[in-house]
């Protein structure tokens, strides 16, 4: 019998979100796109570096997602870098509300990806590091290296 859920294709990674913030908490969210910008996506063109999430008006918005545009496109070309609505549900929203009324929590997409055949996108609830914490984050991933390195010897 047929595995029941869809396959996962990760198109874009944000690795530095994971070393800027701590993350705390992710979602999957669905995202309002248009024909090109689904076909630019899944041909990787696509920067995640300098998105965030805003919520307004009862809703998720993603702005700063640099979808390029597709090249066999007609004239009605997408703006790369247009606000995107986030779909979740109304609880998913309540949630990250009450949170991001924390002092420094915020929200950023970690990854977009392709299941079955929907684009959704990853973000997190995260609180931003300080310098002495991405020293320590860097001091352990190092160690653990290390560590591999001489048990495989």
């Amino acid at each position: 019998m047929a595995d029941p859920t869809p396959p996962i294709r990760v198109l874009i990674d944000n690795r530095r979100a994971k070393h800027e913030f701590e993350l705390l908490d992710s979602f999957e969210a669905g995202i309002s796109l248009l024909g090109s910008e689904v076909k630019s996506l899944r041909g990787g063109q696509a920067n995640l570096q300098e998105a965030f999430v805003t919520l307004k008006d009862k809703g998720a918005w993603l702005h700063g997602l640099h979808i390029s545009p597709y090249s066999h496109a007609t004239q009605d070309q997408h703006a790369a870098t247009r606000p995107r609505q986030l779909l979740l549900h109304r609880a998913e929203l309540a949630k990250l509300w009450k949170a991001t009324k924390q002092k420094g929590m915020t929200i950023v997409p970690v990854k977009v990806y392709l299941k079955g055949s929907r684009i959704k996108v990853e973000i997190a609830l995260a609180r931003g590091k300080k310098m002495h914490d991405k020293r320590h984050s860097l001091k352990e991933r190092d160690a653990k290296r290390d560590m591999a390195r001489h048990r495989d010897r």
